[in-house]
């Protein structure tokens, strides 16, 4: 993998309310787990622009989305 950068995502699960927002826009980056809140199963798992999607789909902007540098790229209602 060499030259490909990563992408770190982060769901605040403290604002995350569960919405599923997430799983429809990058369903093989998201799931919901028992407490009905999201979590990153796959950071690679759907391509940028599904998972900035996501990001901005999120109704409590609670995803964000990070480079292999550790810098902010994406923010959902940024």
């Amino acid at each position: 993998m060499s030259g490909h950068h990563r992408r770190r995502i982060v769901v605040d699960r403290e604002v995350c309310i569960g919405s599923g927002n997430c799983c429809f826009y990058a369903p093989n980056t998201f799931d919901l787990d028992d407490e009905l809140k999201s979590v990153v199963v796959d950071p690679e798992g759907d391509g940028p622009a599904d998972v900035r999607a996501a990001a901005e789909g999120c109704p409590v902007s609670a995803i964000s989305i990070h480079d292999d540098a550790g810098d902010q790229r994406e923010e959902a209602g940024h």
